[in-house]
């Protein structure tokens, strides 16, 4: 693998939710050997390198996200050798590996968490994490009306009296990051998993960790929305989200990637409103932040055009590249999203089972595809989550025995939760889990998992897998991390239409055929649908590639002409 320092600038990046990617021993979970097993699928789709879900020991109350050790694996997935094992076969498949470090909290079953609970009030354990008295005559109520992202309130009480701050479930504990302890146990993790290889960290809820808990405790007020994960508004005044003193932290982790040859990849989830986000990629703090704007966006040309230029122009003020991404593990896949009515409260249709409003299957795939190459022509990195290039949609009517997310039970079923995202991958088109395992698996997949797994579309030209593919192929030859975009619409106009390097894209997110642009290089090289090459009109929920000659004249623009 040649060394390139700068390789994530412009880097397909796969996801892999390792419970559901593929399961080596049967026992229905997902594991590190099986994702070993399948790798040359991610790099036959041309991906430059996978991003790994945790695999730490772990209760999974939150699908691992709830870590009790950082230097081991959980037994469910696997050995550190297989660890060793999948890096060495990444490595030789041409792919890098980024983990995901979780440094906002622990499980409750952490050691640290379970000294501090067998220590007393006050005592030195006890301050590596967010430990208060309650309020009131009797310390009966919680220390501030804070609440939890997955629902109810952020404080649990123990019982000597105190309580422990969680802004996620009770059994995932929130880390004080003032403690000198928890900075160099954290350099410590990083420094574990680089000396065995890793290329790079996702960093868990990056905008998080530091907390305002100097006293009093200041509370939200009944105003605030306290389940959101963004602190809009509060410019780094928040009491726990997207504060100024996380920067100092994110730096730290930078100084400790940055001793290493060649310096490895970091990735911020953070959920920093978009014009904040930016101070999360300085030169001396990560690499890369998650752009959810663009995964939040509607399928509107407008608003899709807005997107793409706040996200460039802030991302080229830190001298910085924007990430892409449709979907992940913590959000309905896009599949289905896209094809939901403008304004769909998404929590009601996950509720109604994916029947309110109903999603003709046909327009999801179509979107999905014209999606997939708009998000692919674009400049900078691309993340996608697995499955995606197989096209799955949600599975939205998953039954309530087999619900796993924490975010149902703490939601008291308002909110159904993620796991509709999270069903296991079919690789096969029989089985009793579509070739995820010899086993059935830990959520149940539906019957049209095999019309869509990778047997069936490696061998249908026209399949999504054959689009991503090709697509992938082609944006390495056609487009670099730092080129500019040339718009040929205009910021109202409902088809996009843009150059990038030696790529131009045309989207067609409308209900009605648009007038595709005369370009001198001939037909569409890449289309999202079949498409004549003569044909004058791209149809509705479209997306067409040409390759240009960028050295020649300056092309017309949709706007001028």
């Amino acid at each position: 693998m040649t060394p390139d320092d700068s390789w994530w600038r412009s880097a397909v990046i796969y996801q892999i939710y390792v419970r559901s990617f593929a399961d080596s021993d049967g026992d229905g979970i997902g594991d590190l050997p099986g994702i070993t097993a399948r790798l040359p699928h991610v790099a036959d789709l041309g991906a430059d390198a996978v991003w790994l879900t945790p695999f730490y020991p772990s209760p999974m109350r939150d699908g691992g996200y709830d870590v009790a050790d950082y230097r081991a694996i959980d037994p469910r997935f696997g050995t550190l050798a297989d660890a060793d094992e999948l890096l060495a076969r990444a490595h030789e498949l041409g792919l890098r590996v980024i983990i995901d470090i979780v440094p906002n909290h622990t499980s409750d079953q952490h050691a640290w968490f379970q000294e501090a609970l067998a220590a007393p009030p006050g005592s030195p354990a006890r301050t590596r994490y967010v430990f208060r008295d309650g309020r009131g005559d009797d310390g009966t109520e919680p220390p501030t009306d804070w609440q939890s992202v997955f629902g109810g309130p952020a404080w649990t009480r123990v019982p000597d009296g105190q309580w422990y701050l969680h802004l996620f479930d009770a059994t995932q504990p929130d880390l004080d990051w003032t403690h000198p302890g928890t900075v160099a146990e954290f350099h410590d993790i990083l420094r574990f998993w680089l000396d065995r290889g890793v290329d790079g960290f996702r960093f868990d809820v990056a905008h998080g960790m530091a907390k305002d808990l100097a006293e009093p405790l200041r509370d939200l007020g009944p105003d605030q929305v306290h389940h959101r994960i963004v602190g809009d508004g509060w410019y780094g005044k928040h009491p726990f989200w997207d504060r100024d003193e996380v920067h100092d932290l994110l730096r730290g982790f930078r100084t400790v990637t940055d001793s290493y040859e060649p310096p490895r990849v970091t990735v911020a989830e953070s959920w920093a409103a978009l014009d904040r986000r930016g101070q999360y990629v300085r030169p001396d703090e990560l690499h890369q932040a998650f752009n959810f704007d663009f995964l939040g966006a509607d399928w509107d040309g407008a608003a899709l055009r807005a997107t793409i230029d706040r996200s460039l122009t802030l991302a080229d003020e830190v001298g910085a590249t924007p990430t892409w991404v449709l979907s992940n593990h913590d959000v309905v896949r896009h599949a289905s999203r896209l094809a939901l009515p403008s304004g769909t409260d998404v929590e009601a249709w996950l509720r109604s089972g994916g029947t309110d409003p109903y999603v003709p299957p046909a327009l999801a795939t179509r979107r999905a595809r014209a999606a997939a190459l708009l998000l692919l022509a674009l400049p900078g990195a691309v993340y996608l989550y697995q499955g995606e290039e197989l096209g799955l949609p949600e599975v939205a009517d998953l039954p309530d025995e087999a619900l796993r997310d924490p975010v149902r039970h703490r939601s008291a079923g308002a909110r159904k939760g993620r796991d509709g995202c999270r069903v296991p991958i079919p690789w096969e088109r029989t089985g009793p889990s579509y070739g995820f395992g010899p086993a059935a698996p830990w959520l149940p997949q539906p019957a049209t998992f095999a019309a869509l797994s990778v047997e069936a579309q490696q061998v249908d030209p026209t399949s999504v897998l054959a689009l991503y593919r090709e697509a992938i192929t082609r944006r390495r030859a056609l487009l670099t991390a730092d080129t500019e975009i040339t718009w040929h619409s205009t910021e109202t106009d409902p088809v996009l239409d843009f150059t990038t390097g030696s790529l131009r894209c045309v989207t067609n997110p409308t209900p009605e055929p648009a007038l595709l642009p005369d370009v001198p290089s001939g037909p569409p090289s890449l289309t999202s649908l079949p498409l004549p090459p003569t044909a004058r009109l791209l149809p509705p929920d479209a997306t067409v590639w040409y390759r240009v000659d960028t050295t020649g004249p300056s092309q017309e623009s949709r706007a001028e002409g």
